[in-house]
């Protein structure tokens, strides 16, 4: 899959300084990662539990001022072959009704292998211990820091592709 060429100067244009949001969608969950204001590092900022659509957009909204955000990019779920998986499409709805409602332009990455390896990350630094919620409910930890590890990797990976120079992608 090709990276877009207005993907190719993001990070590496000093010129255009400001945040960016990754967000590793999915049905029930929102996992957020924001860039530092070059576009150099990655980091998981928070896991959002869906409410529902307006209300999401509000809250994203209220981060992107907070944050100074100037450009959003969701990760788009492909089969290991490059194909469409079932939630692709809603993915891509959920990136154009973002685009729409927050104004700023909102692309969509591959995260193939985001989730797995997020799995792997967290499976290496926590034992699986599980801690008291807000709610009193028993959570693993590891459940609660996957989808914004997922979408820090996924901003990871799109940084290090819009730092590479064109003739040096295989």
């Amino acid at each position: 899959m090709p990276t877009p060429l207005r993907a190719l100067s993001i990070a590496a244009d000093p010129s255009t300084p400001g945040v960016i949001l990754a967000i590793d969608y999915g049905k029930k969950r929102l996992g957020l990662a924001l860039s530092d204001e070059f576009g150099v590092t990655s980091r998981p900022f928070a896991t959002w539990t869906r409410i529902n659509r307006r209300r999401d957009l509000a809250r994203l909204r209220e981060l992107v001022g907070k944050e100074k955000i100037r450009r959003i990019i969701v990760g788009l779920p492909l089969h290991l072959n490059g194909t469409p998986s079932e939630m692709s499409e809603e993915a891509r709805s959920f990136g154009l009704r973002v685009e729409k409602a927050i104004g700023l332009p909102v692309e969509m990455v591959d995260e193939r292998l985001s989730s797995w390896e997020a799995q792997q990350t967290v499976a290496g630094n926590v034992s699986g211990k599980r801690s008291r919620s807000a709610s009193g409910r028993n959570e693993s930890k590891k459940t609660n820091a996957i989808d914004d590890i997922a979408a820090a990797i996924i901003l990871r990976d799109y940084l290090d592709r819009a730092r590479t120079p064109p003739g040096a992608r295989a």
